[in-house]
Parts: C-alpha cells; sequence; structure tokens
C-alpha cells in the first residue's frame, strides 16, 4: 500500500537482501510483516527482533533521531521504549537509514485488550509525567526534534484552515466541521503555553502503546520525538473512552487552557489526517473520524 508519492516500495525480498548484506548472521531468520504506519514499514525477524523501514526521505531523518535518543531516554523511563540493536545503513537496494530493535511483546491498546480504562488513563498519565521531566540533556527545538506539534497552533492555521475546506468537500465524511473548526479557533485565541520546553513523544494513540493484562507495557514508535510546548502530546486523548480521559485529567491535573489547546491540536491531527489520505488508508481514516467524534460529543456535553 503506497501512501506517498516519493515512497520507496519495500518488500520481504528488499528486507532480506539488506540483511544480507549488513547483518548476514540475521538474513536466514524468519521474516513476516509486522504492520505498516504512515511513517515505516515493520518485519519481525525472529522470535527477538524487529527490522523497521522508513517509507520517504523525510521519514529516515525520524529514524537518526530514535537511533540517537532512544538508548539515552530508555535508562529514565519505567516502561520499555524501542531498543536499536542496528543502524541499518543506504545502499543500493534501499537509499535511506532503517533499524533493527529488540521485539516487544504486547497487544495494541482497545475494547480487546483493556477493561479499566479508568486505570489505563491513570498509568498513561504516568508516562507522559516521566517523559516530560526528563532533562534535556543539551537538547533543544531545533532540527528533527522540532516537529510542529511541539510548537504553536497558530503557526498551523493556514494549513488546517485550508483541510476544513478540503473536509466540506468530502462526500461521506459526516462530520460537523463547522463545530471543529469553530473549536479549533476559539484555541487559537488563547494565550500561547508558558511553561519550559519537554521531552515529547508526538503521538501517543493506542496503536503506540502496546498493553498486557490491560496495563501500559511498553510506548513505540518514537518517529514524531521532539523538544516543545507539552499541550500537543495530550491530543491523542480523544482516541481513547471518555474515562481515560478523565483519569489522565485528574492525574496530570491539567487546567482548562491546556485542555482547550490539547483538543484543537487533535482536530489538527483529524482534519489534516481525512484530508491526507482520504483515497490511500481508509483505516487511518477511520481513526481520524472516530477522534472527531469523540471531540464533537465530549465537547456537546460539557
Amino acid at each position: 500500500m503506497t501512501l506517498h508519492e516519493d515512497e520507496i516500495p519495500v518488500d520481504e525480498a528488499l528486507v532480506r537482501a539488506l540483511l544480507k548484506e549488513q547483518r548476514p548472521e540475521w538474513a536466514d531468520l524468519r521474516l513476516s510483516p509486522a504492520g505498516a504506519g504512515t511513517d515505516n514499514t515493520m518485519y519481525r525477524l525472529g522470535d527477538e527482533l524487529l527490522v523497521r523501514l522508513p517509507r520517504t526521505a523525510a521519514n529516515g531523518r525520524s529514524v537518526r533521531k530514535e537511533q540517537e535518543w532512544l538508548p539515552r531516554l530508555a535508562p529514565h523511563l519505567a516502561c520499555p521504549i524501542p531498543e536499536p540493536v542496528h543502524a541499518g545503513t543506504p545502499s543500493e537496494a534501499f537509499p535511506l537509514v532503517w533499524s533493527v530493535y529488540r521485539w516487544i511483546d504486547g497487544d495494541e491498546a482497545g475494547p480487546d485488550t483493556v477493561r479499566d480504562w479508568a486505570a489505563f488513563g491513570a498509568d498513561l498519565a504516568a508516562v507522559v509525567r516521566e517523559l516530560h521531566g526528563i532533562d534535556l540533556m543539551g537538547a533543544t527545538r531545533a532540527d528533527d526534534l522540532s516537529w510542529y506539534r511541539g510548537g504553536s497552533l497558530r503557526a498551523c492555521d493556514q494549513w488546517i484552515s485550508q483541510c476544513f475546506e478540503e473536509c466540506r468537500t468530502l462526500v461521506g465524511l459526516e462530520l460537523d466541521v463547522e463545530t471543529l473548526e469553530r473549536l479549533w479557533r476559539a484555541a487559537l485565541a488563547l494565550p500561547e503555553p508558558s511553561g519550559p520546553h519537554v521531552w515529547l513523544h508526538g503521538d501517543l494513540k493506542p496503536t503506540n502503546l502496546l498493553v498486557q493484562e490491560g496495563r501500559i507495557r511498553a510506548v513505540i514508535d518514537f518517529g514524531g520525538l521532539s523538544v516543545g510546548c507539552p499541550d500537543a502530546e495530550h491530543s491523542t486523548l480523544w482516541d481513547l473512552p471518555s474515562p481515560a480521559r478523565q483519569a489522565y485529567w485528574d492525574a496530570l491535573d491539567l487546567d482548562d487552557l491546556t485542555w482547550a489547546r490539547a483538543r484543537a491540536w487533535a482536530i489538527a491531527v483529524g482534519v489534516s489526517g481525512i484530508t491526507y489520505y482520504w483515497h490511500t488508508f481508509p483505516a487511518f481514516v477511520a481513526e481520524c473520524r472516530a477522534r472527531l467524534r469523540a471531540i464533537l460529543t465530549d465537547a456537546a456535553g460539557r
């Protein structure tokens, strides 16, 4: 499934070729598809490893970022995060950097794997508090650590306004775009956040949260790792049931301004995801629509 115009195709034969070239001791291990997101394609390698290849050159920069920073962040976090064990180099077969990680057992967070959503929300708040409390170790909001979600809502207004207009033209979207845009514009009028910059995962949605026995086991996919304001970190809460959102909010004692800005980030990610992937990635579009419907329901009840 090709999602981007500049995407580099990947298949099992290519992965085998890369392994034979760079890690021949792994080349004969069992290889099986392990999922594909908007930025990377994954293969499980044997029982203990995961191969992760970026879809585009821009995604390749995120691979380097993970290789550099995940080993430095991991000692400060109680839950496991991906552990790079090989930094793949560009070659004739594949012109981008790529990674091999240790495999982490766990299931995606969802209605079949989580029963106590309030406890889950509190667990997620603990992960976020821990991540945001890690010393920046000299890192600043620059270059690959300056992803847009850690910056200003206002800087995204022109882009997101265009997404609202495109959403109005989509047949079958069935969303109250007017209310979503009103919530977005209300957040733009709020004061900018004034707190210190922190480490941000950037995309703590359920597919990046692995669980065992209903509790968070690991956090994966740090391709959006950045340094910035924490508001956008809370945006994926609308992917979770209401009890999880409430428990998370209570645990972190978030104020109404932070909540409104987080909701605006959730709207931005949702409408931009729908317009970009409408014709190519229906499963991701469904995720975005569900998020925006949760925002509308939540807003109607307040």
